[in-house]
């Protein structure tokens, strides 16, 4: 996923004109900082990379993870810069990590190891300096700790610190919904700009978890002629020609019940690996990277590929089907419902206010309708696919604040 971003930077900065220097001196962060934390019995190693804030405070999450490394979360904190601008975002780029594993920590030693992680930081981070979010591996209990944190050491009581919060603690609502409600957003305006927007169509997809199931329900809701057909959580799948009902395959993982066990006289059981192959319009991916690949590629039968999670398609698969006349409509753009929110629950907090969440997810709407309009003109000006329109969207958009600086 790392090297398919940077691959796709370079791409997009030698298409407007950029020296190997520029591309060398854009992908240097601003700041890096790496330092250690403590649960209270053992010290990790912590990072927070701050990549660019041309365009506004830097904005990324902090993942939980044992194999967190400087390199990733400075590769991460670039994409960062790339997705808020391309998305037409008010922020930076940012990434944070510590090197734990925190199934292995008890909620105290959690507690204090998020703690401390502000503690290092509080002088490097803030409303108006970096603002970060949950990951991989932390939540809204993880933010409200920090924000508590940093309101005890610093005396800010906005709670614009960080997003992510849980709502009682100044968190906005629409949030848990907002990256599946924006990839359907997403699709949809991409259908209209193809004109593929009123036919009826199907689609499988990837990964029912909260994303995918609030994918699902917008989907009904914006492009009901479009039905589903396939769709796989991490046990297998379900296909069915009759179609599938969003709301039945909702309530059933609700009760923590597997794919691999459901049973309906309309529906056969197929693999992960089969779906990637369904016969279908649209391919939501919602699950995990790099599933589409080199093995793969050449059975893939969808016309629209939508990259719900990060890094879905490896680079050498994304360039195969992009020759077929596939159109991927890339992870910046479709996954961006998340930090579009957490722009609006940072503008509440500013403002003192609390939004209701029909407000926030309209707001959500705009923001990306907005961001694939410009991306495809970008496109067709440059005659370039989607993914590659999405990064020159957002170098062109970092070009534009500096050359105004």
């Amino acid at each position: 996923m790392l090297k398919t971003a940077q691959t796709f930077i370079t791409r997009a900065a030698k298409e407007l004109g950029w020296s190997d220097a520029d591309i060398e001196a854009f992908l240097k962060p601003d700041h890096e900082h790496e330092f250690e934390v403590s649960d209270g019995e053992k010290a990790y190693k912590a990072y927070r990379v701050q990549h660019d804030n041309r365009r506004g405070p830097y904005k990324g999450g902090v993942r939980y993870h044992a194999e967190v490394s400087k390199s990733e979360v400075q590769a991460l904190a670039t994409l960062m810069t790339i997705k808020n601008a391309a998305a037409g975002l008010g922020f930076g780029g940012g990434k944070g990590g510590v090197a734990v594993n925190p199934k292995e920590l008890d909620d105290a030693r959690l507690e204090e190891l998020t703690r401390d992680y502000v503690r290092q930081l509080v002088d490097y981070i803030g409303p108006d300096v970096d603002v970060p979010a949950p990951d991989v591996n932390t939540n809204a209990q993880v933010i409200d700790w920090m924000v508590d944190e940093y309101e005890k050491i610093t005396g800010d009581s906005s709670k614009a610190s960080f997003t992510g919060k849980s709502v009682g603690q100044g968190g906005s609502e629409g949030r848990e919904a907002a990256t599946g409600y924006g990839g359907a957003d997403v699709l949809s305006e991409v259908l209209k700009q193809y004109g593929d927007d009123k036919k009826d169509m199907t689609y499988a997809i990837q990964g029912v978890g909260n994303v995918g199931t609030n994918f699902m329900f917008r989907e009904e809701e914006l492009l009901p002629q479009v039905l589903l057909v396939a769709a796989a959580d991490s046990s297998g799948g379900l296909s069915s020609g009759f179609g599938l009902a969003a709301s039945d395959l909702a309530d059933y993982r609700k009760q923590h019940k597997k794919f691999r066990d459901y049973q309906s006289d309309d529906t056969i059981h197929i693999t992960n690996e089969q779906l990637l192959c369904e016969e279908v319009d649209v391919l939501v991916l919602a699950a995990l990277g790099g599933v589409i690949n080199k093995d793969n590629m050449e059975h893939v039968r969808a016309k629209y590929i939508l990259e719900l999670a990060n890094g879905p398609v490896t680079l050498e698969a994304h360039d195969y089907l992009t020759e077929k006349g596939v159109i991927i409509i890339p992870d910046i753009l479709a996954n961006a419902g998340g930090v579009t929110a957490s722009l609006l629950e940072w503008q509440q907090n500013k403002a003192d206010e609390h939004w209701e969440e029909d407000v926030v997810l309209e707001k959500v709407e705009q923001y990306l309708r907005n961001a694939v309009d410009e991306v495809t003109s970008v496109g067709e000006r440059h005659k370039v696919c989607l993914k590659e329109a999405a990064f020159l969207t957002g170098l062109m958009r970092l070009e534009k604040v500096k050359g105004d600086r």
